[in-house]
């Protein structure tokens, strides 16, 4: 609430959040427990039916970054959860992201420090020792991904009041369903496993199995980076 020269106390607007690269909806969930208007975009219609599935006070829609269909100065903040380290186009995604943004508004973006993410590492070490050739795909991102050249990168859009932090913890899960879970969603970075036939599958399976062994109680270490700007 908030209070009026005369004493009375006027009902506050929610704040208009956008979850961009939505996926399962971590954030919308947040987002809406902390009673924000939110709404979720994605490029995956399958993601989208989940989060609708999962949080229907949500509104979902459809769209790849760098273009948003939604009109200038839509939101109040933007989220985007490890989804900024897959756009084509940097500059453009982040002007895109601005453009939505009120003035005043605050943006929020997570990317996941390369040479420390353990447990999608693994898979690419898997391949190696199997003997499977592989080669991950080109990442644009790449040039900017150092926290203090993204950092330059938001200013460089017009954020101000630019701040990046690194995050470290351990991903606790069950490593079985973390191999289904990145081996059947495939992507551009792993789906080369599925395509292995059945015999070099089970034997990047077998490597797979033994170097992810020691992480199955405490969990796989990763960082990642937390950058945030004001429009």
């Amino acid at each position: 609430m908030t209070a009026l020269p005369d004493g009375r106390e006027a009902e506050r607007r929610p704040e208009r959040i956008l979850d961009v690269g939505c996926g399962t909806g971590v954030v919308t969930a947040a987002a809406l427990a902390a009673g924000a208007e939110v709404t979720a975009v994605d490029a995956d219609p399958a993601m989208l039916e989940l989060v609708a599935r999962r949080h229907p006070a949500a509104t979902v829609r459809r769209a790849t970054l760098p273009v948003l269909p939604f009109e200038d100065a839509s939101f109040d903040a933007v989220a985007g959860n490890f989804v900024v380290n897959h756009v084509a186009d940097v500059p453009a995604t982040l002007a895109e992201l601005r453009r939505v943004l009120r003035p005043g508004g605050a943006v929020a973006l997570t990317w996941w420090k390369s040479d420390e993410m353990t447990a999608t590492n693994v898979f690419a070490e898997a391949l190696a020792a199997a003997g499977v050739p592989y080669e991950p795909p080109v990442r644009p991102f790449s040039a900017v991904e150092r926290p203090e050249r993204f950092a330059a990168s938001l200013a460089e859009s017009g954020f101000t009041a630019v701040d990046v932090r690194t995050l470290r913890w351990r991903h606790l899960v069950d490593v079985a369903a973390w191999w289904s879970g990145v081996v059947e969603a495939g992507g551009p970075r792993f789906e080369t496993i599925a395509r292995q036939p059945p015999e070099t599958y089970a034997r990047v399976r077998a490597c797979y199995d033994r170097m992810a062994a020691p992480y199955a109680g405490t969990g796989f270490p990763v960082c990642a980076h937390l950058a945030r700007g004001i429009r």
